[in-house]
């Protein structure tokens, strides 16, 4: 790869650790979403500061092609983000089912009161 290609790893890499910080700073972002965000930045970061590390690690693996390597990490840290997002969304969805059925509940005590009033 070109030189220029190192360099907008690097420059990218950065960008999205800075801005995922600053979410972070902003309270826009918890720290459980942005672990991931953040392995992934430093971990391009790293291959872009040193690649010939990337060939090395994508030698001893046993992948031909070290691009691969970096597919491979990057749909595997996209697969962990999902997996994450869907734990939390079940509990959620539980949550709220709890919160319905129990203001249902409530609804109905109060009428009943009101019936007898």
């Amino acid at each position: 790869m070109s030189t220029f290609s190192y360099i907008l790893g690097i420059v990218a890499a950065s960008f999205t650790f800075i801005i995922v910080i600053d979410m972070l700073r902003r309270q826009r972002l918890r720290e459980r979403h942005a672990i991931w965000w953040i392995t992934g930045a430093i971990l391009a970061l790293i291959v872009g500061i040193f690649p010939a590390l990337l060939d090395a690690i994508a030698a001893v693996i046993g992948i031909d092609v070290p691009i691969n390597l970096v597919f491979f990490v990057s749909i595997a840290i996209l697969v962990l983000v999902c997996i994450q997002h869907s734990a939390e969304l079940t509990k959620t969805e539980r949550q709220i089912r709890v919160l319905v059925e129990e203001s249902a509940l409530l609804s109905k005590r109060v009428r009943d009161l009101e019936d007898r009033a």
